[in-house]
């Protein structure tokens, strides 16, 4: 299979080239520059911003059998990609995000469930849902729905993560001590290993799968409970999990999802946006999910790998609880 990945040197991009690397396809990278491809594949510099961005990219030669484009930002980007290469690809992977979903999607919603609105693949940048959908549009209307493929992403976790979930609960069981742990222990997660994502959508580009994908674990993959306890034992610190009533959290102003990242409290609508969609169509598909364990323990081995600090990405916000704000609601 001929390969080219629109991005490729970043978590989900840079998954699902050593992904496509490792089973030998013709990998090609369309990006910046701004961090080194993975090896095995030939590079394309250009910023997709930018006038005449594409320049690269146009005047390359070859057709490739599927791209795979992250693009998280103004739609128009999507656009003009997409077009540039409706004649030179036989399919189109848009990796999306469950956000494109209309607020607040009711527990188990599937791929049916009703979009945001106001949507368009012209637009600039708006709001992260809003851009995503306009993203989907932008690669059907070059494609067309029968050769592009939806992967509308839930939460993803894994090795090379930059943006600061997974590596922040690490660094905090790492440095040891009592841990604010928000509870209930048996809430239940659902989460993608960047990995599982790859490969999923590998096989599904492969075997000519169109149209929309919810990809996330299905509900209850895992528990609160079950992914901190493999954060403490992976760490190997004197890490003393505290499980905190989610009140407790909530009434000393702590910000769900952003200061505790990963954890939402349950019952409300954003547990159920984030951790209740129905995968039943990805799994018949092919969705297979790692256990939480080996997720933790290869994201923890890869930070070690690269000093202990993960990567950040400069358009997303900085996560976590400072230190004061843990300890003053731990000896309340």
């Amino acid at each position: 299979m001929r390969l080219l990945v629109l991005g490729g040197s970043e978590f989900v991009g840079r998954a699902v080239v050593e992904a496509a690397v490792a089973r030998s396809w013709d990998v090609t990278v369309f990006h910046r520059g701004r961090h080194a491809a993975p090896e095995g594949v030939r590079s394309l510099h250009g910023d997709r911003t930018a006038d005449g961005g594409l320049a690269a990219l146009a005047q390359s030669e070859g057709e490739w059998d599927v791209v795979v484009d992250t693009w998280a930002a103004a739609p128009r980007v999507v656009r003009d990609s997409a077009r540039l290469l409706a004649g030179r690809a036989g399919r189109y992977v848009y990796v999306s995000t469950s956000s494109v979903y209309e607020w607040a999607p009711q527990p188990g919603y599937t791929e049916d469930a009703p979009v945001v609105a106001d949507a368009s693949p012209d637009a600039e940048q708006t709001d992260y849902a809003r851009d995503k959908r306009g993203g989907e549009l932008a690669a059907v209307d070059a494609f067309g729905a029968d050769r592009s493929l939806l992967v509308r992403c839930g939460l993803i976790l894994g090795p090379y993560e930059n943006i600061g979930r997974l590596p922040w609960w690490l660094a905090r069981t790492a440095r040891g001590g009592p841990v604010l742990a928000p509870g209930p222990r048996e809430l239940p997660l659902q989460y993608i290993d960047v990995r599982d994502l790859a490969t999923w959508i590998l096989d599904a580009a492969q075997a000519g799968l169109s149209g929309p994908y919810t990809l996330i674990s299905p509900s209850g993959h895992t528990t609160m409970e079950g992914l901190l306890d493999a954060c403490v034992r992976v760490t190997e610190g004197d890490a003393d999990l505290r499980w905190t009533a989610p009140e407790v959290i909530t009434a000393a102003g702590i910000e769900p999802w952003m200061q505790l990242p990963v954890w939402v409290p349950p019952g409300g609508d954003m547990h159920a946006a984030l951790h209740s969609a129905d995968v039943a169509k990805a799994v018949a598909a092919g969705l297979r999910c790692r256990p939480v364990e080996e997720t933790v323990a290869d994201t923890w081995a890869w930070l070690e790998s690269i000093g202990g600090t993960a990567p950040q990405r400069p358009d997303r916000p900085v996560l976590g609880l400072d230190p004061a704000t843990e300890a003053k609601v731990l000896e309340a």
